[in-house]
């Protein structure tokens, strides 16, 4: 890991700091948060994918669901798998009890110093509205898992960008002993 005495901050905004760190320049969170999490839930015949607008992108993006760790008040101490646990149900309106940590890693290491952890959750059950909290508003997906490819070209058809995540994290519906 770089030592972190060279690092400084070069633009202070409300949600991302710009750091220099030895010439390099990228995006860090403004607010300390403990990390970052993305949940594969799936039923048994479906992936649970959620739509939103992602200003940055400048349209409509399907992801999973996902969301800050330690963000909001009163939350500043949850682990990563209770932030997995909370975001499942508050975006999605689902729950589950087999949370399996299966990835971490940095999500574009040459701009960001983000590091997502990813979580497989199956048999989920649907236990509240799902949506989001009052500053998103969320579409939520049941993707059929057979025809998961077409049904993601078909969003791509529409308009729709694919949050590259998504592809990745179906590797992991394939096995679900991972």
């Amino acid at each position: 890991m770089d030592n972190n005495d060279n690092k400084k901050v070069v633009y202070a905004g409300r949600h991302i700091n710009m750091i220099d760190r030895n010439g390099w320049e990228y995006a860090e969170r403004s607010r300390i948060v403990t990390g970052i999490v993305a949940i594969i839930a799936s039923t048994e015949k479906h992936v649970i994918l959620v739509e939103q607008y992602r200003p940055p992108c400048g349209g409509r993006v399907i992801e999973f669901p996902a969301g800050l760790v330690g963000d909001k008040q009163g939350f500043h101490e949850e682990t990563l798998l209770e932030a997995a646990k909370r975001e499942l149900e508050e975006e999605t309106g689902y729950a589950g009890d087999n949370f399996i940590k299966v990835a971490e890693g940095p999500a574009s290491a040459g701009i960001t110093s983000e590091v997502i952890t990813l979580y497989r959750v199956s048999d989920v059950k649907k236990v509240g509205p799902g949506g989001g909290d009052e500053s998103e508003k969320i579409k939520v997906h049941l993707a059929p898992i057979d025809s998961i490819d077409e049904w993601l070209q078909e969003k791509v058809a529409q308009g729709l960008q694919i949050d590259l995540k998504v592809y990745s994290g179906l590797y992991f519906l394939k096995d679900k002993n991972v």
